[in-house]
């Protein structure tokens, strides 16, 4: 037998590498922008075209490299931070593993211009899918200027796999916020397409993470600061009010580096319960320093998972942090000593004679006997006035008026139309069928509606029955192209951040469809000036939230037929709220619409709208 197992040439593996390391355009400017905060740079720029398909260009102002350091640092493991095994327990820099060069000349034309500034030449590599095209002196600024060109060009296959522009310049505008929030004090920018999209100075912690979010966080922000045995944490939270159901504006931070952590998010969630919806998250800025043997950073190839040598002690420190700036600025129920009402609490002399408290006592009193109210004539039970009665005049005829003409008026499909809906007539409620029945509805729990079928007991799920005719309304829009909106007397304005920003002028041609009127005021602030007339007493603010969640979250996607799953989300979050009281007319328009419907049985997303008991049933119930 021959044999079969042979090493990988260095192109290949660094292909290989490549594929943990560069996943899209947005990795390599990671790694390029954390080496030159590494390089000790003042002064960084990040200039990406076509979302860096085409180009992302890194430009410092760092101590730069020497010829041979140039051309080392393109090979496989060569770093300059680490020299034993030992000292990955105490990082203190962003890279170290010498992988990131290597892995982006795998799979893209590179350029690179360096010159330290001690030296007046500087040199110039070109180098494609790991191979050195040429290397020569050149005049150029002191520090390091990257140029990654067609990504992907020699993977085609990882080439087709990314995203839209927007999609991708989203993740380029997370990457370059990360490090920009943890290093306030190097001035950042970011151009895409000749046009500016950050421009950040030096400035304190607070001045930059308003310049990544924007300045409408101003107001919103509390500081936590504490100082515990092991760990130092500090940085800032949002009010409550502040929170929102889109994520994105929550970070933390271990020595400076961003880091991924479900497990302390929940520890914030946790300081913020029962101040916030469940389903809402508030902006978090929180900063840990902890001695580099206390974790490993080392354990993810992206390095943004980092493990903590005792998780649940830093959960208990987050927890109290939290809880702790929330309280100081009365964002949590407290017991205010300062304010003690008309409670007069007496002082006592210390010398002075102790007065035992004087107690009146009214021995006649009858605890059964209201100050100024009625008594039966032998005076030990209380009675009702004798005019009561009059108390109920004018609810004789309640049912009627909410069970009569109104509710019988109302139309339901034909026959012919219930049974393409998959219903039978005996599936239908009897509405308008008999004016002499009085047709009933119960709301049961301020969710459910029970009426009577001829089949048995019809229980509706109010809020998923408008969810299904909101659903419906849009698509019949959608399907006319002629989306009534109603416009603002005064324009509500939003502002996002700049990803969710990015996001909203990618789809704000598929909302206009729907009615939205979105109008960029300024940067990252949007006008509504109309909205939807299906959405009534809905907050549009709250309704794009939740689609640019969707988005993000991948509930919507963009390859496919992009405005029924708009639709979609819109319904889910513009049909009424839980626990709705409606009225006997309310229900009985509700369950109508319903009926009207193409497919009422089910919600947009597949969960069963309504459900019989059918007489069977019944029976065996009270066999």
């Amino acid at each position: 037998m021959s044999d079969i197992i042979q090493l990988l040439p260095d192109s290949v593996a660094n292909q290989i590498a490549a594929g943990e390391v560069i996943q899209r355009p947005a990795s390599v400017v990671k790694e390029l922008v954390e080496n030159a905060v590494d390089a000790g740079s003042t002064e960084i720029a990040v200039i990406v075209k076509d979302a860096g398909r085409t180009l992302v260009q890194i430009i410092d102002n760092g101590r730069g490299m020497t010829e041979t350091d140039a051309r080392m640092a393109f090979e496989r493991h060569a770093t300059s931070k680490i020299r034993h095994a030992n000292d990955l327990f105490s990082i203190r820099t962003m890279g170290f593993r010498g992988e990131a060069l290597a892995s982006i000349a795998a799979v893209a034309q590179v350029e690179l211009k360096t010159r330290p500034h001690e030296q007046e030449l500087g040199t110039r590599i070109l180098i494609a899918a790991s191979e050195v095209e040429s290397q020569e002196p050149v005049t150029c600024a002191p520090g390091s200027n990257f140029m990654v060109k067609n990504l992907f060009f020699n993977v085609p296959a990882r080439r087709r796999f990314l995203k839209t522009n927007a999609t991708e310049l989203r993740h380029i505008v997370n990457e370059f916020q990360r490090i920009a929030l943890a290093n306030p004090s190097i001035a950042f920018s970011l151009v895409h397409n000749d046009q500016t999209i950050f421009n950040l100075p030096p400035s304190n912690l607070l001045q930059r993470i308003l310049g990544v979010i924007g300045m409408h966080f101003n107001a919103q922000l509390l500081p936590v600061e504490t100082d515990a045995s092991f760990i130092q944490i500090k940085g800032f939270v949002g009010k409550p009010r502040s929170a929102r159901k889109t994520m994105g504006d929550q970070y933390f931070f271990v020595n400076n580096r961003y880091m991924r952590s479900p497990y302390l998010h929940k520890a914030v969630m946790v300081a913020y319960e029962n101040l916030v919806p469940a389903d809402h998250c508030p902006p978090y800025f929180l900063f840990f320093e902890v001695d580099p043997e206390l974790i490993d950073v080392n354990i993810h190839p992206t390095k943004t998972e980092i493990k903590f040598e005792d998780e649940r002690a830093v959960w208990k420190i987050v927890v109290a942090a939290v809880r702790e700036a929330l309280g100081k600025f009365n964002m949590v129920p407290s017991i205010d000593f300062d304010d003690a009402g008309d409670v007069q609490i007496p002082t006592v002399k210390k010398d002075g004679p102790i007065a035992e408290p004087a107690v009146h006592i009214n021995p006649d009193y009858n605890p059964f006997e209201a100050e100024g109210g009625y008594r039966s004539s032998d005076n030990r039970n209380p009675s009702m006035p004798s005019d009561w009665q009059l108390l109920y005049e004018g609810f004789e005829g309640d049912t009627d008026n909410h069970s009569g003409e109104n509710v019988d008026a109302l139309i339901l499909p034909s026959k012919e139309n219930a049974d393409d809906d998959g219903l039978d007539d005996t599936d239908a409620p009897e509405i308008g069928e008999n004016s002499e029945s009085g047709t009933l509805y119960f709301q049961v729990k301020n969710k459910y509606i029970i009426t009577s079928v001829k089949s048995g007991i019809m229980i509706i799920d109010q809020r998923r029955a408008h969810e299904r005719i909101l659903y419906e309304g849009f698509l019949k829009n959608i399907n006319a192209e002629a989306s009534a909106s109603q416009h603002s007397l005064f324009p509500e304005e939003v502002s996002f951040s700049e990803d969710d920003a990015i996001l909203l002028r990618d789809i704000v041609d598929d909302l206009r469809v729907f009615g939205f009127d979105l109008q960029e005021k300024e940067e990252r602030t949007f006008a509504i000036l109309g909205q939807p007339s299906l959405l009534r007493n809905v907050s549009t603010a709250k309704v794009i939230d939740a689609l640019l969640n969707a988005f993000k979250g991948g509930e919507v996607d963009p390859q496919q037929e992009i405005k029924e799953q708009i639709a979609v989300v819109m319904a889910k979050n513009a049909c009424m709220p839980v626990g709705e009281v409606l009225s006997q007319i309310e229900m009985a328009e509700l369950i109508n619409k319903l009926f009207l419907c193409n497919a009422p049985n089910y919600t947009p997303d597949g969960k069963p709208v309504f459900s019989i008991l059918d007489n069977e049933e019944l029976e065996k119930r009270f066999r």
